[in-house]
């Protein structure tokens, strides 16, 4: 349609147009925008290669096929008080008139010389009964070139009418507004109010002010039928015309023709950098929240660290407790005087159990039992904490989303759903008892396999008892020998350095084999636990974090077209 007629200037700038939109279709597609709103931009673009398109709009009772037929001079379409038009009405150049469906479209072809030069839709009344009516004449307005906006002088600028401009003003269209029905008003006054009234609410609601044609097309179809021989005097019809044959000049035509898409374009831009701009922010929260996530993990780490080091400290302490009273034993037990109670083995090995050893085992046994309870009921707690935060973020929702960014609401609320109920299934099937023994058995393990004493995975209560029983064995040998000496005044002192140097190696063994092991296990511990919390978390983290980075290249390519798209249309509008 266009390249027949456009200058070089021209051709640059249709050029470039073409180049935005197609960009514009890529990031749109990568975006999974809308199919409703790929196709209406496809048929926009479909637009720069046909004929000019005038589309008429209104409500069924203000006489758009009147006022169509007065355009085109003769009576093509039906006219009625009723919804008479319930299809959109495609008026083309034909040798004769003639109507053709096609699909939801009325083809309806006339020999009149205007339709060489424009296509002209006639669509169902904003305010038809039927519903989808309306939406078929929405989803029509994009394609358009120049919209007349048809309202009745009897009922000018309905809520209904305002609606409807409200829904398409963003489409960037020229909108041409008639006011028909100009002669049931009896004075002038009465129609000067009219005007001004529509025209104060139309500045309002659109921001700019558009032509106004204040017409009487039954008049003017009259007239040009023969019926009146005098122009009408009750209305504008023959200026609306001139300004409509002006406006189909071959530089109008083509700024108007640049300018459609441009302005289609321009309104799914705003919209879907509204879209990801608030998916971003859902996003950015996301990131956040995951970023508290590994603070929380950070400080439950340090937390049970310090924690375990006191722990550590009562076991530790149970064990120089013991270290004490087997030296006061010694120092108590191997003294000359005492020389008669120490042949007698039994006595110092009874002695010696009820003394030092007492309770230890079973205090140690229980000391390491409240250091794996608590770090298992830390690692519950910890799961906790992250479900109850994940869950907060699944109830947030940004009320402000008109429309859709392909399946993103979805994935991000299926995602969410997968890591809450893993998370609460591992609560759920967390069994405190079995993972305490589990636990406890690793540190015995670990304790036994780097002690001297090759027990295998006996209790630690165990372990202690025969640590202190081969102690006590080395102490009643040494106590026995020493009494059974001649020379017992020198080798009871000296024995006794020995028994003490004996008693402090094996604490100092067995405390460091103990620790270390009870350490070992215990870092092990909770990087797995770590461990399972990130695993958790992984497939929304990593959704999170590539659909923070598509959608940001998305919405820098839309600031970037729609920068190009703004300084294109002021180039067109000043060309």
């Amino acid at each position: 349609m266009l390249s027949h007629i456009l200058t070089a200037e021209q051709e640059k700038l249709l050029a470039k147009e073409r180049k935005f939109l197609r960009d514009l279709r890529v990031a749109l597609t990568d975006l999974e925008a809308e199919a409703e709103d790929l196709a209406t931009f496809e048929s926009s673009i479909q637009q720069l290669d046909e004929l000019f398109l005038l589309v008429v709009v209104g409500e069924f009772n203000a006489g758009k096929s009147v006022f169509i037929n007065a355009l085109l001079g003769e009576p093509i379409l039906k006219e009625g008080v009723t919804p008479t038009t319930q299809r959109i009405c495609l008026l083309k150049y034909g040798e004769k008139v003639e109507l053709l469906e096609n699909g939801s479209i009325d083809v309806v072809t006339a020999p009149v010389e205007l339709l060489r030069e424009i296509n002209i839709v006639d669509t169902p009344g904003t305010n038809a009964i039927q519903r989808e009516h309306e939406a078929i004449t929405r989803d029509f307005v994009p394609r358009s070139d120049m919209v007349l906006f048809v309202t009745s002088a009897d009922r000018p600028y309905t809520e209904s009418e305002r609606i409807f401009l409200e829904s398409i003003r963003d489409w960037g269209k020229k909108i041409v507004v008639v006011i028909n029905k100009i002669d049931i008003l009896e004075s002038e006054d009465e129609r000067g109010r009219v005007v001004e009234f529509v025209s104060d609410n139309l500045l309002s609601l659109l921001k700019v002010k558009p032509e106004i044609f204040p017409v009487s097309s039954r008049q003017a179809l009259r007239r040009k039928a023969g019926g009146d021989a005098a122009p009408s005097q009750a209305g504008r019809f023959e200026e609306l015309e001139r300004f409509i044959l002006a406006t189909l000049d071959e530089k109008e035509r083509v700024r108007l023709k640049l300018l459609n898409p441009i302005g289609v374009a321009g309104r799914l831009v705003q919209k879907y950098l509204g879209l990801v701009e608030d998916q971003l922010e859902l996003l950015t929260g996301d990131l956040k929240a995951l970023e508290e996530i590994e603070r929380q993990l950070a400080v439950y780490k340090e937390d049970l660290g310090r924690d375990f080091r006191f722990r550590l400290a009562d076991i530790e302490n149970a064990l120089l407790d013991f270290e004490t009273r087997g030296m006061d034993f010694f120092e108590e037990t191997m003294r000359l005087p005492r020389v008669f109670d120490l042949m007698n083995k039994a006595k110092v090995k009874s002695d010696f159990e009820r003394k030092v050893v007492g309770d230890l085992p079973q205090v140690i046994e229980q000391r390491v039992n409240d250091v794996t309870d608590w770090m298992i009921a830390a690692e519950l707690r910890q799961w906790q904490a992250v479900t109850d935060y994940l869950e907060s973020r699944n109830t947030q929702r940004s009320g402000r989303l008109v429309g859709k960014l392909g399946k993103f609401e979805y994935d991000r609320k299926r995602l969410l759903d997968t890591v809450g109920r893993t998370a609460r299934q591992a609560i759920a099937s967390y069994d405190q008892d079995r993972e305490s023994t589990r636990l406890a058995e690793s540190v015995q393990t670990a304790v036994a396999g780097a002690a001297l004493l090759e027990v295998g995975a006996v209790g630690l209560g165990t372990i202690v008892s025969l640590i202190a029983s081969t102690t006590l064995a080395d102490v009643t040998g040494l106590f026995a020998a020493g009494a059974l000496s001649i020379v017992g005044f020198l080798v009871i002192p000296a024995r006794k350095r020995s028994a003490k140097r004996d008693l402090h190696r094996k604490v100092t063994t067995v405390r460091s084999q103990l620790l270390e092991a009870l350490t070992g296990q215990f870092d092990r511990e909770i990087e797995q636990s770590l461990a399972r919390i990130r695993d958790a978390i992984a497939p929304y983290t990593r959704f999170v974090r590539a659909e923070h980075i598509r959608l940001s290249d998305g919405q820098n390519e839309l600031v970037r077209i729609r920068d190009g798209l703004n300084k294109l249309k002021s180039d067109v509008s000043s060309g």
